[in-house]
């Protein structure tokens, strides 16, 4: 039940990883914006049933402990991000595997779900949107400034990375997030849903203060078949 912190070379970064349980099903855990296995998944890692699954939660590039390098947000951060993150699965030698994305973590999932099709088992998403809209740009401004966010919240995340990185990061998100208002639709991969053939399975929080009801609606409807 222990649960193994390590570090492997993938795709010219160095990334941080935590793994526990010994089942035959594995699953990746996708963490949100600024978050990490262990700020998102602390729970998960610990009570999930290590003798069904084999748990991995990942730090994407630039958050957590994959730093260096620096967190940055070009246009294609998302596919980025789903690309490291199979690639990393199958550097710790899963053939198949199944994806549970939070938030950013549920966006890059969709994407990685859609391109790999062959790799991935299962997913299931939470908080996760495919458009950004201009009322989601209005929405994303308002955590620009980190210091007005709770310290529930914000707590964690100034211990994980000093306040100037995590004030830095949370505003280059802001901006990078808010770029994809600018596309045909506010699209980041709408065109990508009909190509998810795995078993889907999508969450929202009634209350969840940062993405509207609507964006999980809208995934519903555009992925054969999900729940």
């Amino acid at each position: 039940t222990s649960v193994k912190s390590a570090k492997i070379q993938v795709n010219g970064v160095h990334l941080h990883y935590q793994q526990t349980g010994e089942g035959s099903h594995a699953v990746l855990l996708l963490p949100g914006m600024l978050g990490s296995g262990q700020t998102d998944f602390g729970p998960q890692l610990k009570f999930m049933n290590k003798q069904l699954f084999t748990i991995v939660a990942w730090d994407p590039r630039g958050y957590g402990k994959s730093i260096p390098p620096s967190r940055d947000f070009p246009p294609d951060f998302f596919e980025r991000d789903a690309k490291d993150a199979v690639d990393l699965m199958q550097a710790l030698k899963f053939k198949k595997f199944s994806l549970l994305g939070w938030s950013d973590g549920g966006i890059t999932a969709l994407i990685a779900a859609a391109k790999y099709p062959n790799l991935i088992h299962k997913l299931v998403v939470w908080g996760a949107n495919v458009t950004v809209t201009q009322e989601d740009v209005r929405i994303y401004n308002g955590i620009r400034d980190v210091s007005k966010w709770s310290e529930k919240v914000r707590k964690p995340l100034e211990e994980m990375y000093g306040h100037n990185y995590f004030a830095k990061t949370c505003e280059a998100w802001v901006d990078g997030i808010s770029r994809f208002a600018e596309n045909s639709d506010g699209n980041i991969c709408q065109q990508l849903l009909p190509d998810i053939k795995c078993p889907t399975f999508i969450i929202h929080g009634e209350k969840d203060p940062l993405v509207p009801q609507a964006h999980a609606e809208y995934i519903h409807k555009h992925i054969k078949g999900s729940r």
